[in-house]
């Protein structure tokens, strides 16, 4: 026979608890460990832990689902009495082996937790034997914990703001990324001055008031909440999507072409053109030989779609010079796209004319939102994991978890 110590061990409770018994149930097919908390862990406010008063028995007798015990389940078996507490009135009592509101062990939810951020869905649903709903339930329990018990908002300096879509029609998550750690420390569901207030919201006034650094897009609503939540905070535009508004507008050249040899007749020439698209694209340092082939096509054949591609080329220099020395060459490469009269571009120059004090934010600071687009690449991945989560609280957490450091180690193992 196993003595309490080792029992304590296997269904992963601390010297908090007291082993009372052990059962086989042959209806639910588990083994079931009655347990009860040590009389100094008695009696606590399941939230704060404070001592308490009792109120009464609550429901009786409860059950929490542990971890395997090889190919069984096992359960734990214990009184779940209720207690009134002074700060956060009647409510069940704490109890040392599973968190507030569970109906899992600890252990089980770490796990569980840990595995929805490095295997895959089917992965945690056969090995842990719950539906996939309870993963989002579990995970979210997790990152709440782990939230309070660590600030995710103390020290923030530096942050960038970006939106990711995670779901067809027009879902959107708007996503908060601390630069200094490249940690995720907060996103909800919209993509509004509203969302983003929240966020501020939460912030606080006073940590407000440390920001020193925002990166963003161009959206002028995400402009607007800044300068009125944090006037001090300078905002910087990425260079990332100045490249890539030089890479659509140079994609207008090309259909605009492309439409003008097809209705003219000339259907080879249209069909070469729509073939040099990533050709065009791509840095010139990633052309294959054959694509360089098709820029040198183009140089000879169209003279104003060539002038767009250089262009475009032109301004990603300026972009990845940075610091004070982007300043002046910008300033040339705008002249230059007025002076192009292709339509595109000319109205790109505006655009950027209009957003240059953020855009030049950004050079000077050599700051951009790459950390926040290595995030949104890691969210997609996460997004799809996370398919069937009905909620977007469930993804959030999901994402909090993995990209906001959250994860908690595997039961018996020290945190990586």
């Amino acid at each position: 026979m196993l003595g309490a110590r080792v029992w304590r061990r296997l269904v992963g409770v601390d010297k908090a608890a007291v082993i009372e018994g052990v059962d086989f149930d042959d209806e639910a097919d588990a083994v079931i460990v009655s347990v009860r908390p040590r009389r100094a862990k008695k009696l606590r406010c399941g939230l704060c832990e404070r001592p308490s008063p009792g109120y009464d028995q609550g429901e009786g007798r409860r059950r929490w689902r542990a971890l395997d015990l090889g190919e069984v389940r096992s359960y734990l078996e214990a009184d779940a009495p209720r207690v009134r507490c002074a700060d956060h009135g009647v409510l069940v009592a704490w109890l040392p082996w599973a968190r507030h509101g569970a109906g899992h062990t600890r252990g089980f939810d770490d796990t569980v937790a840990w595995l929805a951020v490095h295997t895959s869905k089917t992965a945690v649903v056969q090995v842990m034997r719950i539906a996939w709903a309870t993963v989002g339930v579990i995970v979210t329990r997790v990152v709440a914990e782990a939230r309070a018990q660590r600030d995710p908002f103390d020290g923030l300096t530096k942050i960038g703001i970006d939106e990711i879509s995670y779901k067809r029609g027009h879902r959107y998550l708007l996503v908060v990324v601390d630069h200094r750690s490249g940690r995720l420390v907060w996103a909800a569901a919209g993509r509004d001055k509203a969302t983003l207030s929240r966020f501020f919201d939460e912030l606080g006034e006073e940590r407000c008031a440390q920001l020193r650094l925002i990166t963003a897009d161009a959206a002028e609503w995400i402009g607007e909440v800044v300068a009125q939540r944090c006037p001090q905070a300078i905002l910087c535009l990425d260079a990332f999507h100045v490249v890539a508004w030089a890479t659509d507008a140079l994609d207008v050249v090309r259909r605009d072409t492309w439409n003008e040899a097809r209705r003219s007749g000339m259907s080879a020439h249209a069909r070469d053109l729509k073939g040099a698209r990533y050709a065009l694209w791509k840095n010139p340092e990633d052309l294959t030989a054959r694509q360089e082939a098709k820029l040198a096509w183009v140089a000879k054949v169209n003279k104003q779609l060539y002038r767009a591609y250089l262009l475009k080329e032109q301004l990603r220099a300026v972009i990845a010079t940075k610091h004070s020395a982007a300043i002046p060459m910008l300033e040339r490469w705008i002249d230059w796209a007025v002076r192009s009269r292709i339509p595109a571009f000319v109205e790109l120059a505006r655009r950027i004319r209009k957003n240059l004090p953020g855009i030049l934010n950004g050079l000077l600071n050599n700051l951009s939102n790459a950390i926040v687009e290595s995030t949104n690449t890691k969210l997609r991945l996460l997004t799809r994991i996370a398919y069937g989560f009905k909620d977007p609280e469930h993804l959030i957490a999901l994402a909090l978890l993995d990209r906001g450091g959250f994860t908690p180690p595997l039961p018996g193992r020290k945190a990586a």
